[in-house]
């Protein structure tokens, strides 16, 4: 159990800012959840921290806001790893 404790405490807190960008277009939550095939409820996960999206819808947001994941999704202690 320690081992699976020291492993949790290595990864990296995340920040993102989606709701900025989902904000800085007039998008409401259930116009991006609609562009990206997801509940309003996932988007609100999503923005809140609350949910780590899969790899796959984080690549879709990338392409959807014309930026890297590593700029949407990242390291809050700013840490180069």
């Amino acid at each position: 159990m320690a081992y699976l404790e020291r492993r949790a405490s290595d990864v990296p807190e995340m920040k993102n800012c989606v709701s900025a960008l989902r904000e800085a277009r007039g998008w409401t939550k259930v116009e991006l959840a609609d562009r990206l095939n997801i509940s309003r409820q996932s988007v609100h996960a999503i923005e809140s921290g609350r949910y780590d999206p899969s790899l796959p819808l984080a690549l879709a947001i990338g392409k959807l806001f014309g930026k890297p994941v590593e700029e949407i999704f990242g390291d809050v202690s700013g840490k180069k790893r």
